[in-house]
């Protein structure tokens, strides 16, 4: 626009909206103007701020409180005997977005119940797991075999709504937790449903899940089987993926005042016709109100699959080449404040379904999600520290075979309060 008009700024007169008048147009004025046009734009965060909802938030600050401790807790049992030294574990700080000058160390006393700290003969401080922690983990593998069906069924539908129905595998490892997918699912998980998806490498050595068959009856969003009344319902006749009209669920944080004024665009918005996230949409034309709606019937379905209705928002833009998303995926989450909510707490966001939760709380909750709670309340201890004990203290009373027999049998060597 700005190119259009300083080629044409030596013509008498011209009208300029953001002017409001007529005016002899120079090369200055246009700059300005353009520049004051460029300008006008908020930011996600100012954007959002009016239409926080306090609820979805506690419960953003749960999920981050969550993330870190399992994250460390997956780490130490990667590690022989479960324990490991601090001073090893410092390289993960990124991970659990703790910045120095946080001490690592406080992080890990502030749960005694689950983390356990000791110090060698050399004065080295080393972490392990209490007998407790150890017993949620092996409880955490159970309910992940026994989903595990499941998730491979929400996996092919990923597939069957990409392009090249095929995925990274990076980019899927970044789903594993929100999936409930086991750690180590590049090696065993993946090849455990041949009938539904296979693991091949690109000619750059790139690993991907692409899929073998297109199963039918799951070209189904869940909001048809929903609307069908179907939505725990399995066998779903079979259909071809085409155009659809059934309405997104809307929920309104409760200060949001602006329904009334909006009524008339929501209205026409539902009615609209959209394409099935599982029919081809490489014909649509990007920016188009198809385009769009299409984009959103996408990720209401992944946001459906996940365990808590709810991602971050990296993950989700990771996939736009993948599953044919707008540039600019936040616009288009902020602006349908009724289906989905941002939260900007921390450095990264995260969307909801709002329709899945009640207040603060998921209104089904799998049993992954009870167990993530459990943890969860073993978390954040704010009472007296003891002293971090050495291991030789052990070791003048009892001999060492028999503190090693403590230790694998689950006992702690001893108690961080």
């Amino acid at each position: 626009m700005a190119a259009l008009l300083l080629m044409k700024w030596n013509r008498s007169n011209l009208f300029h909206p953001q002017c409001n008048s007529l005016l002899i147009i120079s090369p200055v004025c246009v700059m300005e103007c353009w520049s004051r046009l460029m300008t006008t734009s908020k930011r996600v965060q100012d954007r959002s701020k009016t239409k926080r909802v306090h609820d979805l938030e506690v419960a953003t600050e749960k999920h981050k409180i969550a993330t870190k401790v399992l994250f460390l807790m997956e780490v130490i049992k990667k590690e022989p005997e479960m324990v490991a030294p601090v001073r090893s574990l410092e390289q993960y700080r990124r991970q659990i977005n703790l910045p120095k000058p946080h001490s690592l160390v406080d992080f890990i006393r502030k749960s005694p119940k689950l983390f356990e700290l000791y110090k060698d003969q050399k004065g080295l401080l080393w972490c392990g797991l209490t007998g407790e922690a150890e017993g949620l983990l092996k409880e955490e593998d159970k309910l992940i075999e026994e989903n595990m069906d499941r998730t491979a069924e929400y996996v092919t539908r990923m597939l069957m709504m990409s392009v090249y129905k095929r995925l990274s595998l990076e980019k899927i490892a970044h789903f594993r937790r929100d999936f409930g997918l086991p750690a180590d699912f590049r090696v065993g998980w993946a090849n455990k449903y041949p009938q539904h998806f296979r693991v091949v490498k690109s000619p750059d050595l790139i690993e991907y899940l692409e899929l073998v068959e297109w199963n039918p009856s799951w070209a189904v969003t869940e909001l048809e089987k929903k609307a069908l009344g179907e939505s725990d319902t399995k066998d779903t006749s079979p259909s071809v993926p085409g155009l659809l009209s059934v309405p997104f669920p809307l929920k309104f944080p409760p200060n949001f005042k602006k329904v009334y004024r909006i009524g008339g665009k929501l209205d026409h918005f539902q009615k609209l016709s959209y394409m099935s996230p599982y029919a081809d949409a490489q014909g649509l034309e990007p920016g188009s109100k198809e385009f769009d709606k299409r984009a959103i019937a996408v990720m209401h379905e992944i946001l459906s699959f996940t365990l808590e209705k709810r991602l971050v928002t990296d993950h989700l833009t990771h996939f736009r080449r993948e599953f044919v998303m707008p540039q600019k995926l936040m616009r288009l989450l902020l602006k349908h404040i009724g289906i989905f909510y941002v939260s900007e707490r921390g450095k990264r966001f995260s969307v909801f379904l709002t329709e899945a939760y009640e207040g603060r709380e998921l209104i089904y909750k799998p049993p992954l999600v009870l167990w993530k709670e459990k943890v969860l309340t073993l978390t954040g201890y704010r009472g007296k520290r003891n002293k971090i004990e050495t291991f030789s203290d052990y070791s003048d009373s009892e001999n060492e075979s028999v503190i090693r027999s403590d230790f694998e049998d689950g006992k702690a060597p001893i108690t961080v309060a």
